[in-house]
């Protein structure tokens, strides 16, 4: 839906009919999305990947083919495109140091995907960029000094005393990494405003196919680009319009798994390996993550599948594998595999394009929405980062 659109329809719902955020409690006050503009059909996909960079090995097509179709996914974003490997032609090339031409596309690309996905938050948040107190900017995609947040701030114009933080490579959690953080700002800072912004790229991980790397196919078929930016405050203004709660937060990780989720940054870009029993440790311990974030809540007759979720799809089958587990209704997973499907995985930004399609689905219910829910990420570590959300 598009901010102005969203803002007309908050209007015409009417206050009196939204719940009301508990006092010094940080809200969600506004939420944007960018996309680069090369836009992947995953019906073509395997087609145009190996004529673009000059594979004719039957077996890599069909095992990129048959990655495609168990992906889900229907279509991404890339910053990767024909003209760019045309340009870079070493991109394509088994073995080539390539770290300085990928820093150099992935550098522009991420902060110029935050700046459009920051005017999209700014104009549905209604306020203007002097009223920014606050940045945290979260990327796995770029790398130099100064950071892209510096880079952002002067784009947009924030003030120059705007208090900056910048996290770093945390892969698919960062997203609610720097909610977290956001949160926390919010709430020790009166008046504060934050702006949270998420930019992902695959650039740095673009390779060609190679049968010792088998992963290299599955970032083909699954991995998109693209970025988020959200305004975080509390105590909302009358002229602000809340609706999210971020009630509270939780990170955790498993001790002995740093080897599952792996990812080095050598002289060819970045590469990464994933455990073939990622699904099945994050199935063991979900439950136990989940009843935590929930006892928070404060209501004891609280049951999982009262709740609206948002996870993060690093795949289908860490989807599928958390609602058996969970024992799921199968729509209360639907926001993420639609997320899936239309954007891929998007590392960090995808948590809140979920959180997008979750709030379509609460203004379509009504009074009758679900008021509390689960916000959830798993990444390197293995690390599980959630979020208890009430809905207003």
């Amino acid at each position: 839906m598009l901010a102005s659109a969203r803002v007309e329809k908050q209007k015409e719902f009417g206050k009196s009919t939204k719940r009301v955020a508990y006092q010094g409690k940080a809200t969600l006050l506004a939420l944007g999305k960018a996309f680069p503009s090369n836009v992947v059909s995953q019906e073509n996909l395997v087609e145009d990947y190996l004529r673009e960079i000059k594979c004719d090995d039957l077996s890599i097509k069909d095992k990129l083919q048959h990655l495609c179709k168990s992906t889900t996914v229907k279509t991404r974003y890339t910053v990767m495109s024909r003209e760019t490997l045309q340009k870079y032609p070493e991109l394509a090339t088994e073995g080539s140091p390539t770290i300085k031409q990928r820093l150099e596309i992935a550098n522009e690309a991420v902060v110029q995907m935050a700046y459009e996905a920051s005017l999209v938050c700014i104009k549905e948040w209604g306020r203007t960029v002097e009223d920014i107190t606050h940045l945290v900017y979260v990327s796995s995609s770029e790398f130099r000094l100064p950071g892209g947040d510096l880079y952002l701030s002067t784009q947009l114009g924030l003030r120059n005393e705007v208090q900056r933080v910048m996290l770093y490579f945390l892969g698919c959690y960062g997203g609610l990494s720097g909610l977290r953080v956001a949160k926390d700002i919010a709430e020790n800072n009166p008046g504060s405003r934050v702006l949270l912004t998420t930019s992902e790229t695959t650039v740095l991980g673009f390779r060609p196919p190679n049968k010792a790397r088998p992963y290299d196919l599955v970032g083909a078929a699954l991995f998109g680009d693209g970025a988020a930016a959200l305004i975080i405050g509390a105590d909302p203004r009358e002229s602000e319009s809340p609706f999210m709660e971020l009630h509270c937060a939780l990170q955790q990780f498993l001790p002995q798994t740093q080897g599952v989720i792996d990812g080095r940054l050598s002289e060819e870009g970045i590469s990464f390996k994933l455990g073939r029993d990622l699904p099945q440790k994050i199935e063991d311990n979900v439950e136990e993550f989940c009843k935590k974030l929930v006892a928070k809540a404060g209501s004891g007759s609280l049951e999982l599948n009262d709740l609206f979720w948002a996870v993060h799809p690093g795949g289908p089958a860490i989807l599928s594998g958390l609602e058996t587990k969970l024992k799921l209704k199968p729509e209360k997973l639907e926001c993420s595999r639609r997320a899936l499907m239309d954007y891929g995985n998007v590392s960090s930004n995808t948590i809140f394009y979920i959180m997008d399609k979750v709030r379509d689905e609460l203004e379509k219910k009504g009074t009758e929405g679900e008021e509390w829910g689960l916000g959830l990420a798993f990444g390197p570590g293995i690390t599980f980062e959630g979020f208890l959300m009430r809905s207003l």
